[in-house]
């Protein structure tokens, strides 16, 4: 049986610290594996040493990222800098979505505490010394549109602000409640656009999420952002729904414009 002796794990950890220099951050252990003819004990054990001096993280299953200097205190290094890496890995398609979505448009006043990406089947949310990725489902996933940001190792996907809207409301429980989602709005606000507002909530496929987003937006000051949304809205002659889905209706009113029921009070921490 193979162990890995001190020219092994030496080349192995040399390998490691030259990956950032690639542009790389992350590889594989079966990449790993196979680079240095290392069966999975010596793997193991050659990792293990990398990783209790911090210079590796192991993210999920065979899959590690490489923690460059700059980030030793920490130990690992942000979830944009592997995100695409890790998904390719686990052969699922996504974007970045939600609050992390919203950062990306400079809706930062409420930054996540954990990455939030979109994709097509439930994954176990990941933790890992203080970065965590968290992973909301949606089965219209590639429809949804996106526009492509830079990042430190390439380009990643992320909603546009007016599908990010559309999911904010959506996973609204997912991601705070509503008054996170009205903090966001209130500045997501200045740069959606009333006509792909419409268009995402067509593609999206749900009236009343876009009567919940129609009124919060004009609670947010972005009222002339919301009137082409209403007018989609009322042709499609949605029944009643609830402001929020999960309280009763004891004591609500209903808006007239949106045809909803108010039955919570909303409030964002911006004015």
């Amino acid at each position: 049986m193979k162990v890995p002796g001190s020219k092994q794990y030496g080349a192995f950890k040399a390998w490691v610290e030259a990956l950032p220099s690639q542009g790389r951050y992350s590889f594989t252990r079966d990449e790993a594996m196979k680079a240095f003819g290392l069966n999975r004990k010596a793997f193991n054990r050659s990792a293990g040493r990398l990783s209790s001096r911090k210079k590796i993280a192991r993210i999920h299953g065979k899959f590690y990222i490489v923690v460059p200097l700059e980030y030793a205190a920490v130990g690992v290094v942000p979830a944009d800098w592997f995100i695409v890496k890790l998904m390719e890995h686990l052969g699922r398609p996504f974007y970045v979505g939600a609050l992390s979505a919203a950062e990306y448009h400079g809706a930062a006043h409420q930054c996540p505490q954990r990455y939030q990406v979109v994709t097509d089947r439930p994954l176990r949310d990941i933790a890992c010394r203080g970065v965590g990725i968290r992973f909301l489902v949606k089965s219209k996933l590639k429809e949804t549109p996106v526009q492509q940001f830079k990042g430190v190792t390439g380009y990643i996907p992320v909603s546009t602000p007016e599908a990010t809207a559309i999911d904010l409301i959506r996973y609204s429980r997912r991601v705070g409640g509503l008054d996170q989602v009205l903090t966001v709005l209130q500045e997501l606000g200045e740069v959606l656009s009333p006509i792909k507002l419409v268009e995402a909530a067509k593609i999206d496929g749900h009236v009343a999420t876009a009567q919940r987003l129609g009124w919060l937006l004009e609670k947010s000051a972005f009222a002339a952002k919301s009137g082409r949304l209403a007018c989609w809205v009322s042709k499609q002659k949605p029944l009643p729904t609830k402001l929020e889905p999960s309280l009763p209706l004891r004591g609500s009113i209903r808006d007239k414009r949106w045809n909803l029921w108010i039955n919570s009070e909303v409030e964002g921490d911006l004015t």
